[in-house]
């Protein structure tokens, strides 16, 4: 009997909401006194697949299988599922988890809840809560079937993490033929800028900027607080800013640790896509914009004067 749980990686190294996903499943396989077994594809060095055991696991079985697509890795999974009795399986409600989840789920004949935002509860049952209706509200689900996968939101979750590290597992198994090609990976926004969907820190901003000339201020506050930059979608469809950095309901969902809007009304369709940050803080002049009823903090004033001085304090604190 095992947990499983699947760890993407990127450039060599493993992506952040993963980690938290083998953390959560650590606790899962800690709660029902089982082993929590990882799961990745690619080549890796020993070294970084040792480091899952710090969050958790006490194996990690690594595919060298390069670029594989969502049917191998799903195949992988499930396989692994399959050998070891394993009865819970997760991943990160990410962009890989949200494409491979649902087949393994298929392939197990399992139930699937995705966008978790707690451990599960196993007093009565099998229950867990996770996030519904865009972020404004929450259900606690019921699981009734022998096998279930979870995806687990990310930065739900505080993570604890140890020196202690995994046993490293080669499979060498065929994953098939893979029905998608990749040709080649561009990072968005270039190298150096901090990916959206891992970002902590994320300052935005919207049409109050007035045009794309005076994003150089918005651009130095994150630089100095080591944030991602964002922007609404107006701003993203007018050309200001690039598509890849528009965050909402039809952009990207994000949930840091603290988000900075500026000069951004807050529409029901970007709170959408940011009402899970941990932190908001709202910039605007005017004193009835709606983002403010979701705001933790708030500071009406003109972006342009209040900006350049959180810049300045933001240098001085540093």
């Amino acid at each position: 009997m095992s947990v499983i749980v699947f760890v993407d990686n990127k450039d060599g190294a493993f992506v952040k909401s993963s980690l938290e996903a083998v953390n959560y499943a650590a606790n899962i396989a800690s709660a029902k006194g089982v082993d929590c077994i990882a799961v990745t594809c690619g080549k890796l060095s020993n070294e970084v697949l040792e480091l899952t055991g710090n969050y958790g696991a006490s194996k990690v079985v690594s595919n060298n299988t390069e670029n594989a697509d969502n049917s191998q890795i799903a195949m992988l999974v499930s396989n692994l599922v399959e050998s070891n009795s394993a009865s819970i399986v997760v991943f990160s409600h990410d962009f890989s988890g949200k494409a491979v989840a649902p087949r393994v789920a298929a392939k197990l004949n399992a139930a699937i809840v995705s966008g978790v935002v707690e451990l599960p509860n196993f007093d009565s049952g099998f229950t867990v809560k996770k996030s519904v209706f865009s972020g404004k509200a929450f259900a606690n689900y019921k699981v009734n079937s022998e096998k279930a996968v979870l995806s687990l939101l990310p930065n739900s979750l505080d993570v604890i993490t140890t020196d202690n590290n995994a046993e490293v597992i080669v499979d060498s198994s065929d994953l098939g033929t893979a029905k998608m090609t990749i040709k080649e990976f561009k990072k968005k926004g270039g190298e150096g800028k901090i990916d959206l969907n891992e970002a902590e820190l994320v300052v935005s901003a919207g049409r109050g900027l007035k045009g794309p000339e005076n994003w150089g201020m918005v651009e130095e506050l994150a630089s100095v607080l080591g944030a991602a930059t964002a922007c609404s979608r107006p701003v993203a469809d007018i050309g200001w800013r690039p598509h890849h950095e528009h965050v909402g309901q039809t952009g990207v969902a994000i949930s840091p640790n603290l988000y900075i809007a500026i000069g951004i009304s807050g529409a029901i369709q970007h709170l959408a896509g940011v009402n899970r940050s941990k932190v908001i803080v709202v910039i605007n002049k005017d004193p009835e914009a709606p983002f403010f009823k979701a705001a933790d903090y708030g500071i009406v004033g003109d972006a342009f004067d209040v900006v350049p001085k959180l810049v300045a304090a933001a240098k001085a604190l540093n």
